[in-house]
């Protein structure tokens, strides 16, 4: 690696340890759908157990006491879906969208290693570039980190449901998943779901506040991020507004429907926004809930 890249790796480590130190020491598994532990068998229960391991169902059948017992699931594996779409290259604050993923999807593979945990990623424009299946070690999460760093963005629009497919083809068991996107995308919300029916799906919404207002300032060309079809339209224009205002109303409710539908929870981050503290407070609501 150059001396460059070096230093942004060095700052992902400083970023993710802060993380761990302040909220995620115990790891992920604490945080995630099953806790990170798997039923193993019954046992009767003896004095100084904790009553709440009591399987009463089975106890009242057998008419003795008995306990479920854990252990520790084999491997976790954490699976990220990185959005490189070129509606990612908008960023009007400290960051772009595609830095945003890249900081996002680099620190929580280092979290992954930190934790012990498997950890996977594919990137994703107008089809599934590339695919690395998760494994352990840091010689894996430095490449991982590394193809963040230097993955290019595309036109033609976000194959998330293409994303999804493959996500479920390269889980072999259930995992945590993490999809960083803008979810400007059609068709993915039944893809998405299934996705989530056997794994712990977190989506979380890359947003710049500035994206979503242009200035009425007349004749202007414009460019599709996705398409990069251009047109000129005249923004100080009564019908613009009121299109554009439709538009923008329209697409945050179908987003946030299509993913309520998908059963994940959502996090959304906007680029100004300090993704560390959006993390820890994300996790500390999860804990709350249960």
């Amino acid at each position: 690696m150059n001396e460059d890249i070096l230093k942004k790796v060095k700052r992902i480590e400083i970023s993710t340890k802060k993380l761990m130190n302040e909220f995620m020491s115990g790891g992920y598994k604490s945080h995630f759908k099953g806790q990170g532990v798997q039923f193993s068998e019954h046992r009767t229960y003896t004095a100084g157990d904790d009553v709440r391991h009591i399987d009463w169902k089975v106890s009242a059948r057998s008419k003795e006491p008995l306990l479920k017992q854990y252990e520790e699931e084999r491997e976790l594996s954490v699976f990220i879906i990185a959005d490189f779409s070129a509606s990612q290259e908008f960023g009007s604050q400290n960051l772009s969208k595609k830095e945003m993923v890249t900081q996002l999807g680099s620190m929580i593979a280092y979290a992954a290693n930190l934790s012990g945990d498997k950890v996977g990623v594919l990137f994703v424009t107008n089809k599934v570039k590339k695919t690395i299946p998760p494994k352990k070690g840091k010689n894996h999460v430095l490449r991982i980190i590394h193809e963040f760093l230097n993955f290019n963005t595309e036109t033609g629009g976000t194959d998330l449901k293409g994303a999804f497919e493959e996500a479920r083809r390269v889980l072999k068991h259930s995992g945590i998943v993490f999809v960083l996107s803008d979810f400007i995308a059609e068709d993915y919300e039944r893809n998405l779901r299934q996705l989530s029916k056997k794994n712990d799906v977190v989506a979380i919404r890359i947003q710049d506040k500035n994206e979503q207002s242009i200035p009425f300032s007349g004749n202007i060309e414009i460019e599709h991020p996705e398409t990069g079809n251009k047109m000129e339209i005249n923004t100080s224009s009564y019908q613009f507004k009121k299109n554009l205002k439709d538009w923008l109303t329209q697409f945050e409710n179908k987003s946030k429907q299509a993913l309520l539908f998908s059963g994940v929870e959502t996090l959304t981050i906007h680029t100004n926004d300090d993704y560390t503290e959006a993390l820890v407070h994300f996790f500390k609501r999860r804990k709350q809930k249960k």
